[in-house]
């Protein structure tokens, strides 16, 4: 599976994420931030679910109605946390993301928003 993490995410999450053997990309790599559009424009084009901090995503897909390849929004979690609940989400609810849900997950809650109503 592949995906893509905010600068937001903690950078940490990218490792975790990789030695599960996840294909990941983390955009504070990048040599300066793009923006959103753009960030999601590459997630999509590059068949990547975005992982973010940011509700601005999810705001660019529900009302704008910017295409995307499942959008992960982690809430409310320490660093540390980000990358063991990323892993859980990622397993859990792949299929999901990948056929183009919005997940919003914090500790004990996940909501998800089918890509039907995006």
């Amino acid at each position: 599976m592949k995906v893509l993490l905010d600068t937001c995410v903690w950078g940490g999450v990218r490792t975790e994420l990789a030695t599960a053997g996840y294909d990941v990309v983390w955009t504070g790599d990048w040599s300066e931030d793009p923006g959103d559009e753009e960030i999601l424009a590459t997630a999509y084009s590059e068949g990547r679910i975005l992982v973010t901090l940011d509700k601005d995503f999810g705001e660019l897909a529900i009302v704008r109605g910017t295409s995307h390849c499942g959008i992960l929004r982690l809430v409310n979690l320490s660093a540390r946390q980000q990358a063991t609940v990323c892993l859980r989400v990622l397993e859990l609810y792949g299929n999901e993301l990948t056929s183009g849900a919005i997940v919003t997950a914090e500790l004990g809650r996940v909501r998800i928003r089918p890509p039907d109503e995006a």
